[in-house]
């Protein structure tokens, strides 16, 4: 059984959605579009306040190479723009705010069928660029930017990440049981891109049988190769991907490109799928919401903007009082203080926790036994990390070996210590970008 070659660590599942099929969230009256989606620069407003949109409309701008288009998620009137509003990410983002009016409107020529396989190479990369795509895995690169790589880096394989490895979230997983034929079209069109003797893998943990024989079905009479991968966390990064899948490794500060390389994950395939075969943005997203707290665990297709307690009370509220609300996985996914956040192009999970050994659990001194470095999957020091930082010695890191650091929270789970060894991380991350700027 494929796998990376070092560190990783299997935390329990609770792949609790698993078996419950996608439903659609109906519209919220209120939809709150923020305009920092992506990674890169926030996209700019193009409309105006008391301003009547349509469902697709762009209403942002791409502001830069990094950045992305942001689109009417419903058809309704822009009641504010500018407005300081909590997001996903901690900090507060700029956004349009849209009171939805019911009619579900399209804008002219969106949400139709394309004669897709007649387009060129940079036609179809345009219609991604046009939709807004982003990686939707998280990282929130511009898809059309990801799909262009220098000229003298050569692409030889394309990988589709369908390894989930993330407890709790089941939105890709749901989506090749649910559509693999339109994941399909996504990977062919996306190979398309490149030159015809691309090798390309579907990755999938052994985890997932159903989605391996449905993928392995829906694949036969196509060169594309369904390959089963070891359940192990995170099997789903790229480096550990891309090491699992062809062996290669990336070096610190490489990227994928370098080695040849191209990753996708599955949502964001199935969005391209749409973008250029339907002509439809980016306005809607598969998502979990999951954990302990919630009534009723479920896999929404929900439309972006879409507040977390609009989608707490579809699912029939909470069982009782939670202490942590996080935006992703558990492990690597944000903590929250307010359900007003809304949903973003990169929100995959939201769970609902009430953990209340945390309450009685306490940070010790390190006891140096170096499981940290064992289960990393980069081949780093965590715990000297950590030490440096809450000494305030954060200069002393050396800044490739920390900016290599994926923040994957593996040395998190298995430190004995209970030290939150990611936290203070990001706090050193955080204290050398400010030195630097």
């Amino acid at each position: 059984m494929r796998t990376f070659k070092r560190g990783g660590i299997h935390p329990p599942e609770n792949k609790i959605t698993a078996d419950a099929q996608i439903e659609t969230l109906p519209t919220p009256d209120v939809l709150t579009v923020l305009l920092s989606q992506h990674l890169g620069k926030p996209a700019k407003p193009i409309v105006k306040k008391t301003e009547l949109v349509k469902k697709g409309q762009r209403i942002a701008e791409a502001d830069g190479f990094i950045s992305a288009h942001v689109h009417a998620p419903t058809s309704g009137k822009v009641t504010a723009i500018d407005q300081r509003s909590p997001s996903p990410g901690g900090q507060y983002s700029q956004a349009i705010v849209i009171e939805a009016d019911g009619q579900e409107e399209w804008a002219d020529g969106l949400n139709a069928d394309v004669d897709y396989a007649s387009l060129s190479r940079d036609e179809k990369l345009g219609k991604i660029q046009d939709a807004g795509i982003v990686g939707m895995g998280g990282a929130g690169f511009p898809a059309h930017v990801k799909l262009n790589p220098p000229k003298d880096k050569k692409i030889d394989t394309l990988i589709l990440n369908g390894a989930e490895c993330e407890p709790f979230l089941t939105p890709d997983y749901r989506l090749l049981i649910e559509e693999p034929e339109k994941i399909l079209k996504g990977l062919e069109i996306v190979a398309s891109l490149f030159d015809e003797d691309i090798k390309v893998y579907i990755g999938i943990e052994q985890n997932k049988p159903q989605a391996i024989r449905i993928m392995t079905e829906h694949s036969k009479g196509t060169p594309f190769e369904v390959v089963p991968l070891k359940t192990k966390y995170p099997q789903g990064s790229e480096k550990q991907l891309i090491n699992s899948l062809t062996g290669r490794t990336l070096s610190v500060g490489q990227l994928p490109f370098d080695v040849g390389c191209l990753v996708h994950n599955i949502a964001t395939i199935y969005a391209i799928y749409e973008a250029v075969a339907k002509n439809k943005p980016l306005i809607e997203r598969v998502l979990s919401v999951s954990g302990m707290s919630i009534q009723n665990a479920k896999n929404l297709r929900a439309t972006l903007g879409t507040r977390i307690t609009d989608i707490v009370d579809y699912c029939g509220g909470l069982k009782d009082e939670i202490n942590q609300l996080i935006v992703g996985g558990p492990m690597m996914g944000k903590s929250q203080y307010t359900l007003e956040v809304p949903i973003t192009k990169t929100t995959s999970g939201i769970l609902l926790i009430n953990n209340k050994e945390l309450d009685s659990l306490r940070e010790m001194a390190c006891i140096r036994c170096g499981k940290c470095i064992d289960v990393c999957p980069q081949g780093l020091q965590p715990w000297r990390f950590v030490d440096l930082a809450q000494n305030r010695r954060t200069d002393e890191i050396p800044v490739n070996m920390l900016n290599d650091c994926m923040e994957c929270g593996s040395c998190t789970f298995v430190c004995p210590a209970r030290r939150d060894i990611v936290h203070w991380i990001k706090y050193a991350k955080a204290m050398n970008a400010r030195r630097k700027g």
